[in-house]
């Protein structure tokens, strides 16, 4: 199975993300986000709600799992969160 990480930004656009992970969910069945910052966070969470919409009505129910990771940024080490999805089993 090929792990795909998305890094989200305070300016992502919680629809794009959304889209991107009901593709990986059909496809692979795991996905990680990536995030640092509360707005970041925001619109990761944003779009994990939209794409539950986009996938509950094909049968697939989705979990999260969050987690803190260390991101590498700018330079030097930042405490991020990773929100691992998958299909529910």
């Amino acid at each position: 199975m090929n792990e795909e990480i998305l890094k989200i930004s305070s300016k992502s656009n919680p629809n794009s993300i959304a889209g991107a992970i009901a593709g990986q969910i059909k496809e692979n069945g795991k996905l990680e986000l990536r995030a640092i910052g509360a707005g970041a966070i925001n619109q990761a969470i944003k779009a994990i709600v939209i794409a539950r919409g986009f996938l509950t009505p094909s049968g697939i129910e989705i979990v999260c799992i969050p987690a803190f990771t260390q991101v590498k940024f700018d330079g030097e080490e930042r405490t991020g969160m990773k929100l691992i999805i998958k299909i529910e089993k």
